[in-house]
């Protein structure tokens, strides 16, 4: 016989496994312990109920917790901590970089208000269900920065859950090896040809960030009571920066100049319009970038149940980035001789490795550096006596040297 509140072990007729019965929150909890043995079984009741006085699930509580669930968990924690990378669609919804594709691998179908489709049972989102989706993501030509932005997804969702007493142990998510970090750079030159590529509303987005190295959504965020002319600087407030803090960035003369001629003062500073487009358009016409045009389908859900197949055309870019306007900023400012510190202030850079990284080397800085230290060793005078013949002549020494020797004599 077991006290009361200790939990009993049952056994149905004819079946030699124990069901262990204990009671949660005022409800009976009745699963299988697995074992034939009833010493065994009586270790897995008395597992059960310490697992249930601290407030962790049971196994019979985990089937009924979904990938649905552990989304919304994931969702309300960059809610939370007032994440920026938490974004919302035209349709309501919230969604980040990376989660519509595991929703589409873990059946998840949602909207605003409601979820169609909550997915497959937490106990499925496992190691070999992590390998699974990033080898179909290989294959349908993601690349590794990509999916790992997807796994790195599902593993804070089993830690937050993990966190919530929801789950006893966290599977295992290993992340792919990423590609080493982009070199783009781009000469002044090329940059003048690329601008004059752009449409004109585009252009004073661009000159920004290629002078100043700001973010694309730092720029975007600008508005005309931020911007003095006169000055010719722009202050960015501690909610549109990536990390919090206000700075002040100063504005080349050629983008002043763009502004100036600016009719309505109101609003955003910089237009963004088709931005993506007229980018890989302008780069493959000068060279910095391929636009190749893609045959394809797609499915647009209409008031029918089942959605509708549509042609699709879309296009394969490979080339130039937005982002290297950034880096091609930070390297030209520290060619130019600003110091670290100051530059690291214009663009908004907390660390100085990350900083360096995107200070990209240009092959006429390596060159350059080769002919400085040659100019320096031949204006140099030799350090050590010069020879000539029998007789050495000694360079002239320091007062203080001469003083010390000839007291050591």
């Amino acid at each position: 016989m077991r006290a009361h509140g200790e939990g009993s072990l049952l056994r149905r007729k004819g079946c030699k496994i124990w069901y262990a019965q204990y009671y949660k929150d005022g409800r009976q909890i009745r699963v299988s312990t697995g074992e034939a043995v009833k010493q065994k079984a009586l270790s897995a009741l008395r597992r059960l109920m310490g697992d249930s006085e601290r407030g962790l699930a049971s196994s019979a509580d985990l089937k009924k917790i979904t990938y649905g669930d552990l989304r919304a968990a994931l969702i309300a924690n960059y809610v939370e901590r007032g994440n920026r990378s938490l974004v919302q669609r035209a349709d309501g919804t919230e969604s980040i970089v990376g989660l519509p594709q595991l929703d589409k691998f873990f059946g998840y179908e949602g909207g605003k208000g409601r979820v169609q489709n909550p997915g497959v049972p937490v106990t499925r989102l496992t190691t070999d269900a992590s390998r699974t989706f990033a080898q179909v993501r290989s294959t349908e030509g993601a690349g590794p920065a990509m999916i790992n932005r997807s796994l790195a997804l599902m593993r804070r969702m089993l830690r937050i859950a993990h966190e919530d007493n929801k789950m006893t142990a966290v599977p295992k998510i290993r992340l792919l090896k990423e590609p080493p970090p982009r070199k783009g750079f781009l000469e002044q030159d090329k940059f003048d040809e690329l601008v004059g590529l752009l449409p004109g509303y585009l252009r004073p987005l661009i000159i920004f960030l290629y002078w100043c190295g700001g973010r694309k959504s730092e720029a975007l965020a600008i508005e005309w009571r931020q911007i003095d002319l006169d000055a010719a600087v722009v202050r960015l407030e501690g909610d549109q920066t990536k990390n919090e803090e206000a700075r002040i960035v100063p504005l080349p003369a050629v983008l002043v100049d763009l502004l100036r001629d600016v009719p309505s003062k109101t609003g955003p500073v910089f237009d963004g319009s088709n931005l993506r487009a007229e980018w890989e358009k302008a780069c493959a016409a000068c060279g910095l970038g391929t636009r190749v045009r893609v045959e394809g389908e797609r499915f647009v859900r209409t008031d029918r149940k089942r959605p509708r197949r549509v042609k699709n055309a879309w296009y394969r870019y490979n080339g130039l980035i937005l982002h290297d306007m950034r880096r091609s900023a930070i390297s030209n400012l520290t060619r130019a001789g600003v110091r670290e510190q100051v530059a690291m202030q214009i663009s908004g850079h907390k660390t100085v490795s990350v900083f360096r990284r995107y200070n990209i080397v240009a092959t006429d800085d390596v060159t350059s550096a080769m002919r400085l230290l040659e100019s320096a060793v031949a204006a140099k005078p030799a350090l050590t006596g010069e020879t000539n013949g029998a007789k050495t002549v000694q360079k002239r020494l320091p007062e203080n040297r001469r003083s010390s020797r000839k007291a050591h004599q």
